[in-house]
Parts: structure tokens; C-alpha cells; sequence
């Protein structure tokens, strides 16, 4: 039998604020967190913007000394995996962790570092470069290290496929404990990716919008959109078997419910035109979900911002929904907060959560025109309150990895 799996703990920082309550505050004002890049001299630069983290006093979750050990991704996700852990209350409970679990993704890793130990080596000798090279840079160390810090003895892993990374690490675990394997999972993703040659490459490939203002840099489904912004963070969810988290007396947000996951197929970076796998694999998530798909009342778009995916997305989900995308609202969080790659799909499914559990729908803020072919309710320029029963979130990636998840309102 297929056990309930409830969301009892968030934990989030990113380009619109450094905890939960912060970022839902910046998601009900508007507010975007893109503006200047500050991490390396943009002089001369064809993109100068990105969502970064701001004032984060990262030494109130993370002790200086273990920090040095840390990438910034590893750091980010220690701080949300930290603020996750303690607002699900699994500090207080005296149990076995031996089901207890780890997926936090990944779609780069440590890159930052990978770029400093390389220039250390140049000047040095490669034989120079630090002993923490390795351990800081791979993609599963996050995962790790949050396991190490709560001694959970579960399944713990790490899901990279690019902008998908997330939802599918989410995916996972939701069913890891559905299907009975563990009772309790922290999931979510973490990426750190505004460094130049990250920043290099996604500008080469003409992926990132090269706009001027913050204003209008991030607009997705807009008729003048550009290309995709980059933000860095994390969001990490505390997944818990159902009946578990009633005994406890644990906080419930929300429920995951269905999970869908497939492939384009189509092209490295380009997103099938038509949407056809996008459209299934929203399929597979509401029907693993057990409802129709006329009960979702809100999608948390992929929204990239770019001419491709926004016009594909869009496709897919009339095909997804018939008539019934009329009357959804869509909306895409990525015009507040950039694209955080593997950790979007995290970021995004904290505050969907939200949003079902305070009866609100996030806007996308800086669409004025929408563009050719986008024509469904994305909620412009301001949020609205009414109730989310059910609410769907998309993650694309490149090589064509795709996928949804759906949540029920508690």
C-alpha cells in the first residue's frame, strides 16, 4: 500500500531572502532580488547581472572553521538543510535515524572552487592545490555533509540533470517514502554558479539575457525576454511518511501527492519546441497523483525567461490541460529570484508550498507584454489570494530532463 508523504519543515535561502519568512515576505510584495553582479569585476562584461544571495550571516549556521571546507553550494545548502531540520522539530525526536535520509542536488557542484584550486595550481604547482579540492567540488558532498551533521543513516544521494536536478531528487524521495523505504527525507537542491567562468560559458551559448536593468532582465513569457538570468541558493523540504508526522504532532504544509519524470530526447540544450514530453510528463505527475487534470488550480512554471522554453512550456500545457489551462493560473517565481539551475525546482516547491498553505498566488513580476504564442493566466505584475487545493511545479533541464510535482493542500 502507498503511504501519504508530508512536507513538515522548509528551509530556503536565495537571491529574495535568507529564510522562509523573509522569501514568502518578498514573494508577496514582488520584490526581485536581481541587481548587479559584486562577485568578480564585470568590466567590459556582456552580462552584468544575476540574483544573488545577499547579507547572509552564514556563521550562525556554519562554524568558520568548517566553513573553509565548504564551496559556497555546500554552504547554502547547510543553511537551508539547518533551518528545514529545526522547523520540522527532528532535533527533539529520540529515534533511530537509520530511515532517515539525504537527495539535496545539485546541477554544477562546486564550481567556484574548481575555478580557484585551478588558478592555485597554475601559480603553484598542481600539487599544491588544497586537500579539501576534491571533497568541496563533487555534487553529492552536500548531501553528505548534512548527513554527517545529523548521523541520518538512510539513503542519501545526490540527483543531477541540470535544471530538473531538484525535482527529480524531490521525486525520489517522495517516493522513497511512499513505497516504504525510509520515514523520513530531506530533499532539495543547491547551486553557486555566478562565477566567471560559469557566467563565461552560459554567455557563450547566448543562454543569458545580456540586459541592463534588473527590471527587466528576468521576464518570463514577455514578448521582450531575452534569455535566462542566474541566481544561486537553496531550498531544502523535510519529507516525512504521513501517519509519522500526525504522531508527532508536526506541522503539515502540504502534501506531495504525484511525481512525474521523462525525457525530451530532443537536443542538448533546447527544450522540445512543442512541448510533448513537457505535456506527459505533467501527466505522469497528475496521474500518479490520482486526480484529473481539471483539480490543479496553479503551476509554478520552469519559466526560464527564454524564447524557447517559455512559447514550449506554454504548448505543453495546453496540451497537459485542454480547455482546463484557460482557467489555470501559471506563474513563473524565476522573475523574482533568477534561475538557480539545480536548485530551482527546490526553491520553486518552498514557495508553492507557501502559496497553497497561505491561499496566495505568486505573481511574475516585470511581464507587461506577454510574447507570441504565451497566452494563459500568469498572474502579471501582482500576486492574488484564493485557494490552491492542488498546484503543480515544473522543472526542465538540459538534455532534455524533465520534471513535475504535484501538492495538496494539508
Amino acid at each position: 500500500m502507498k503511504r501519504r508523504v508530508a512536507v513538515t519543515g522548509m528551509g530556503i535561502v536565495c537571491p529574495i531572502g535568507n529564510d522562509l519568512a523573509d522569501v514568502w515576505e518578498s514573494v508577496k510584495e514582488g520584490r526581485c532580488g536581481i541587481d548587479k553582479i559584486t562577485k568578480y569585476d564585470i568590466t567590459g562584461r556582456k552580462v552584468t547581472l544575476a540574483g544573488e544571495v545577499k547579507n547572509l550571516d552564514i556563521e550562525k549556521y556554519i562554524d568558520p572553521r568548517e566553513l573553509r571546507k565548504l564551496d559556497d553550494f555546500s554552504a547554502f545548502a547547510m543553511v537551508a538543510s539547518t533551518q528545514a531540520y529545526e522547523d520540522a522539530g527532528l532535533e527533539a525526536l529520540d529515534e533511530s535515524h537509520d530511515r532517515w535520509g539525504v537527495i539535496l542536488s545539485s546541477g554544477i557542484g562546486g564550481i567556484h572552487t574548481i575555478e580557484q584550486e585551478h588558478s592555485r595550481g597554475q601559480k603553484m604547482g598542481f600539487d599544491k592545490v588544497s586537500p579539501f579540492f576534491i571533497p568541496k567540488t563533487i555534487s553529492n558532498i552536500a548531501a553528505g555533509n548534512i548527513a554527517i551533521k545529523y548521523g541520518l543513516h538512510g539513503m542519501t544521494g545526490c540527483c543531477v540533470t541540470a535544471c530538473a536536478s531538484a525535482a527529480n531528487g524531490i521525486g525520489d524521495a517522495f517516493r522513497h517514502i511512499r513505497d516504504g523505504y525510509g520515514d523520513v527525507m530531506l530533499a532539495g537542491g543547491a547551486e553557486a554558479a555566478i562565477t566567471e567562468l560559469s557566467m563565461g560559458g552560459f554567455t557563450s551559448m547566448k543562454a543569458l539575457t545580456k540586459a541592463a536593468d534588473k527590471d527587466r532582465a528576468s521576464i518570463p513569457f514577455d514578448k521582450d525576454r531575452s534569455g535566462f538570468v542566474m541566481g544561486e541558493g537553496s531550498g531544502v523540504l523535510v519529507l516525512e511518511e504521513y501517519e509519522h508526522a500526525r504522531a508527532r504532532g508536526a506541522h503539515i504544509y502540504a502534501e506531495i501527492v504525484g511525481y512525474g519524470a521523462n525525457c525530451d530526447a530532443h537536443h542538448i540544450t533546447a527544450p522540445d519546441p512543442e512541448g510533448t514530453y513537457a505535456a506527459k510528463c505533467m501527466a505522469m505527475a497528475i496521474e500518479d497523483a490520482g486526480i484529473s487534470p481539471d483539480q490543479v488550480d496553479y503551476i509554478n512554471a520552469h519559466g526560464t525567461s527564454t524564447k524557447m522554453n517559455d512559447v514550449g512550456e506554454t504548448k505543453a500545457i495546453h496540451a497537459c490541460f485542454g480547455p482546463h489551462a484557460s482557467e489555470l493560473a501559471v506563474s513563473s517565481t524565476k522573475s523574482m529570484t533568477g534561475h538557480l539551475l539545480g536548485a530551482s525546482a527546490a526553491v520553486e516547491a518552498v514557495i508553492t508550498i507557501k502559496a497553497i498553505e497561505e491561499g496566495f498566488l505568486p505573481p511574475t513580476i516585470g511581464l507587461k507584454e506577454p510574447g507570441e504564442g504565451c497566452d494563459l493566466d500568469y498572474v502579471m505584475g501582482q500576486g492574488r489570494s484564493t485557494h490552491i487545493q492542488y498546484a503543480l511545479s515544473n522543472s526542465f533541464g538540459f538534455g532534455g530532463h524533465n520534471g513535475s510535482l504535484v501538492f495538496k493542500h494539508a
